[in-house]
């Protein structure tokens, strides 16, 4: 099982960055893939972003231009860099991982993203 910690969420005005970090342990982080999703208050949880093994990525249509996903193998450590940020991007981000075409089963414990307008 892995084991996944975030940091890095905040509060910021709008068209602020924040960068989110998601540590893994356990399991060879090497060969998952990872996600970031999200959750706003009274919403269902939504996929943010997803950077396979392989370093291949995607992106949400919402995110797209802004966001950008990275991972450092060497520091079992994936990233999310996030540009011009919107009020609507307010909610808790969610690191997840996956390896091959299992679901997302391992999770980390969320960290809060507050935009303000």
């Amino acid at each position: 099982q892995v084991r996944l910690v975030e940091s890095g969420g905040g509060s910021v005005q709008a068209g602020g960055s924040l960068r989110l970090s998601c540590t893994a342990s356990g399991g060879t982080f090497s060969k998952n893939t990872m996600a970031w999703f999200r959750q706003a208050p009274g919403k269902e949880r939504e996929s943010v972003s997803i950077i396979s093994w392989t370093g291949a990525t995607s992106y949400a249509d919402p995110v797209k231009g802004r966001f950008t996903v990275s991972r450092d193998n060497t520091k079992n450590t994936v990233y999310l860099q996030m540009n011009s940020l919107k009020p609507e991007d307010t909610a808790v981000y969610y690191c997840a991982a996956k390896i091959g075409i299992t679901n997302f089963g391992s999770w980390g414990q969320g960290t809060q993203v507050t935009v303000s307008s």
